[in-house]
C-alpha cells in the first residue's frame, strides 16, 4: 500500500494550508523580514519574524507573497512550526526539511518534528517544484544568516 504522504503531491495538509493559511499576514512588529524569489517561476514573498533576543525565540512568524500552491503551503506549515522554537532548533528544522525536499530519508523522529511539512515529501521526486517547496525555508536562512552577522 502506497504512504499517503508520497501518493499524491497535493495532499488534503498542502490544499488546506494554501486555501486557509493561519500565517499569511504582515506582522507588524516583525524585527525581522526578508524578501525570497523563486527566479525559475516568479513566486515572491516576504518572510517576517519577531525575535526575542534575550531568549533567542521566535515569537511569531507569518508571510505575505503569492505563488503556487506548494509554495505558499509550504510556508504556512514552517511559520506554524517556527513559532516558539529557539533560533537553533528553527535552523535545524529548516535543515532537515531542505535535506528532505533534496531526497534525504528522514528519521521517524525527524517526521515527528516536521510534523505537517513532512508531507511535502513527495516534491523530492519533481525537481521542478523542489524549489517551490524549499522558497520559504531559504527565505528563513536568509533572515537568520543576516541576523547572525548584524550581532557579530
Amino acid at each position: 500500500m502506497p504512504d499517503s504522504r508520497t501518493s499524491s503531491i497535493y495532499s488534503a495538509a498542502l490544499m488546506d494550508h494554501n486555501a486557509h493559511p493561519d500565517y499569511k499576514y504582515e506582522l507588524q512588529d516583525a524585527t525581522h523580514s526578508h524578501d525570497g524569489i523563486n527566479a525559475s517561476c516568479g513566486d515572491e514573498m516576504t518572510l517576517y519574524l519577531k525575535i526575542d533576543d534575550a531568549t533567542d525565540t521566535i515569537e511569531e512568524a507569518s508571510f505575505t507573497g503569492h505563488g503556487c500552491a506548494i509554495s505558499q503551503a509550504s510556508a504556512d506549515m514552517m511559520a506554524g512550526l517556527l513559532e516558539g522554537e529557539t533560533i537553533d532548533e528553527a535552523k535545524r528544522l529548516s535543515g532537515l526539511f531542505i535535506g528532505m525536499i533534496q531526497g534525504n530519508e528522514l528519521s521517524e523522529e525527524d517526521e515527528e518534528d516536521l510534523d505537517e511539512a513532512a508531507e511535502l515529501q513527495s516534491i523530492s521526486r519533481m525537481p521542478a517544484r523542489v524549489k517551490c517547496a524549499e522558497l520559504a525555508w531559504r527565505t528563513l536562512n536568509g533572515i537568520l544568516a543576516e541576523r547572525e552577522r548584524n550581532m557579530a
